[in-house]
């Protein structure tokens, strides 16, 4: 069985990145916004700014407290819509009750947005428009894919799973009708009919629900590629939290012929799709100027 290792390919694509601007004066530059205390996005914001240190790309991290207004919170990216030094605008998630995460994501211009939320980036994905930004976990997929030299054109792949971030844009991008893509895509989700069945058709299968251990071995196909895109904790007594996927990795194992594990499969992938779409929309703004 081929590992899948993220870790290894996001290093690569950081690698390359670093050359595309080492000659502009001028340096790309995000700013992430975090509302609230939450420790998972504190984490999670820790990590990108890491990655946007390391790479060359300014980073900025406005920390708001939790009781903070919608408009508050508005203005504030509306500042940074207009800040021409600035090239990407990241609100992480989850956002406090009160406010309204769609309104937030529908804030940020398109051309910003390097998350890849955006209704217009999602439209322009759908479409088959390449002046978009495709959210970066499913391009960050896309990428292992691609890097392993795993066949997608002419493949049924299923995906378990249909969020706004993951599920939808990644059947939207695999589905498009291009030399390295032309997929067959099903989406499977929490109402589907006998979906042991379905997936045990999938030439690749991706699992992206946030349910823990949630895909066995009888439920993949013998040779099948598996993309393990969920993370949970796992608490034990005595012992330190355990980072699981969606996939029993052990069982899984047995029949597949190559899947990602977790850690160090899809994570890093999202993380260098997000600081490859930052590039992107610095280089793009630097063409407009000149």
């Amino acid at each position: 069985m081929i590992l899948i290792d993220g870790r290894k390919v996001a290093a690569e694509i950081r690698a390359s990145l670093v050359e595309k601007i080492k000659n502009h004066k001028q340096k790309p530059a995000i700013v992430f916004i975090l509302v609230g205390e939450d420790p998972g996005s504190q984490a999670y914001v820790r990590m990108k700014k890491k990655a946007a240190l390391e790479i060359g790309v300014i980073s900025h991290v406005l920390e708001l407290p939790h009781e903070t207004e919608e408009e508050a919170l508005l203005e504030k990216i509306r500042a940074y819509n207009e800040d021409e030094t600035i090239d990407g605008i990241l609100v992480q998630q989850p956002l406090p009750k009160h406010i309204d995460s769609e309104k937030i994501v529908n804030a940020v211009l398109p051309e910003k947005d390097v998350d890849g939320f955006h209704p217009t980036n999602l439209g322009k994905l759908l479409i088959g428009q390449e002046d978009g930004f495709i959210s970066c976990t499913p391009l960050g997929v896309l990428r292992l894919l691609e890097y392993y030299k795993i066949p997608i054109a002419g493949q049924h792949v299923v995906i378990v799973g249909r969020s706004n971030i993951v599920g939808k844009p990644l059947a939207a991008l695999l589905v498009q009708k291009k030399p390295h893509l032309n997929a067959t895509v099903t989406i499977c989700h929490s109402r589907t009919k006998d979906l042991k069945s379905i997936c045990l058709q999938g030439d690749i299968l991706i699992a992206a629900i946030g349910r823990a251990g949630f895909i066995k071995k009888d439920m993949v196909k013998k040779g099948a590629t598996v993309i393990d895109v969920g993370i949970s904790r796992i608490a034990s007594p005595n012992e330190p939290p355990q980072i699981v996927g969606d996939v029993d990795f052990e069982g899984v194992k047995e029949v597949a012929s190559a899947m990602t594990p977790v850690p160090r499969g899809v994570g890093p992938m999202t993380i260098a799709m997000l600081m490859e779409n930052t590039i992107s929309s610095f280089l793009r703004r630097q063409k407009t100027y000149d």
